[in-house]
């Protein structure tokens, strides 16, 4: 069994102490969630080696600044963004006493209706939600300044958008989530946060078959590219830390995508013996998957060339999904 990987040394922001007494209150915080984020190693010791440490870290980053701190959390599909997410807020708010608010770019997509507008005028492949171009990005900039507290009014309440993947449209207001007042630590996580435009040049080739095929001219690819370099830039340019779940492989985000598909069939079981509707639990083969998957692999596999060593923090993902390697390129 290899040795659980470990925050550096030299960028641990907290003594001992400190260190231990923040376990202690994050682990009784855990107690009642261990299982739902199926945390299949011991929890002590990995809040010990990488979480804790992390948190702490991220502490030490906002008191070098005035105002609350934007963290992204950038990884492809099935990386763990909401997993790492839900450990960092109980984490800030139970061991740091830190108030802190996530939001993901999911819950950022057009309605339906606008994306089926882009395929009209556009190109069709974007009917199809998740590439940059898809998103209300100026939504979500109105969101993190109004989460900031920028408007002036720090009781006012802000509505934090939900996106129904079932039904494949945004909720209606009224099922929005709600924060009241300013946080200390604002987070956005999804899997093309902090990516990076390409240079024009690299988009005369395809990369996989839907491209080659249904974007023969580069049209789609190349007015996602200027969403990229455009106003995604100004939401993303909002983000003070951004922390990399890095993937081993395009391969790996094809069979760790395929476990989530499985697991999603578990539930269709479930629904079926317990005669619960099922329409809505749409169940994708294999050949399905890796054409989804192909929307994603261009930004996917450039966002693993290049942002391991721009991001803040890069968490090096082994073929077992666990973390094996800790990158830091901005130190404390």
């Amino acid at each position: 069994m290899s040795a659980l990987c470990q925050w550096p040394k030299d960028q641990l922001c907290l003594t001992k102490e400190t260190r231990e007494e923040a376990i202690r209150r994050v682990e009784r915080a855990f107690a009642s969630t261990l299982e739902s984020l199926k945390v299949d190693i011991g929890l002590v010791e990995l809040l010990e080696s990488i979480y804790v440490p992390l948190g702490a870290w991220l502490v030490a980053r906002k008191e070098q600044q005035q105002g609350p701190l934007v963290v992204g959390i950038n990884g492809a599909q099935g990386a763990g963004k909401s997993t790492l997410f839900n450990l960092l807020e109980v984490i800030l708010e139970e061991g740091f006493d830190l108030k802190v608010v996530g939001l993901s770019i999911d819950d950022l997509y057009e309605t339906r209706e606008a994306r089926e507008g882009l395929a009209h005028r556009i190109h069709p492949l974007l009917s199809t939600r998740g590439v940059p171009g898809t998103h209300d990005v100026e939504l979500g900039i109105e969101l993190i300044r109004g989460l900031k507290g920028e408007f002036g009014d720090e009781g006012r309440n802000v509505k934090i958008p939900v996106f129904d993947k079932s039904i494949d449209d945004r909720c209606p207001p009224v099922l929005w989530q709600e924060w009241h007042g300013k946080a200390d630590v604002i987070v956005l996580e999804g899997w093309c946060v902090g990516a990076s435009a390409q240079p024009e040049a690299m988009l005369a080739e395809p990369v996989n078959d839907l491209e080659r095929s249904e974007d023969p001219l580069g049209f789609w690819r190349s007015y996602v590219n200027q969403q990229l370099d455009g106003r995604y830039k100004a939401l993303f340019d909002m983000i003070d830390v951004l922390i990399m779940l890095k993937v081993p492989s395009m391969e790996s985000v094809f069979e760790w995508r395929s476990q989530q598909e499985k697991k999603l069939a578990e539930r269709v079981r479930y629904f079926y013996d317990t005669q619960q509707p099922t329409e809505h639990l749409r169940i994708m083969n294999e050949r399905e998957i890796r054409r989804f998957i192909q929307h994603y692999e261009r930004l996917t596999r450039n966002m693993l060339e290049e942002m391991p060593t721009r991001a803040d923090v890069c968490l090096e993902l082994n073929e077992n999904h666990k973390i094996g390697n800790i990158r830091i390129n901005k130190s404390i």
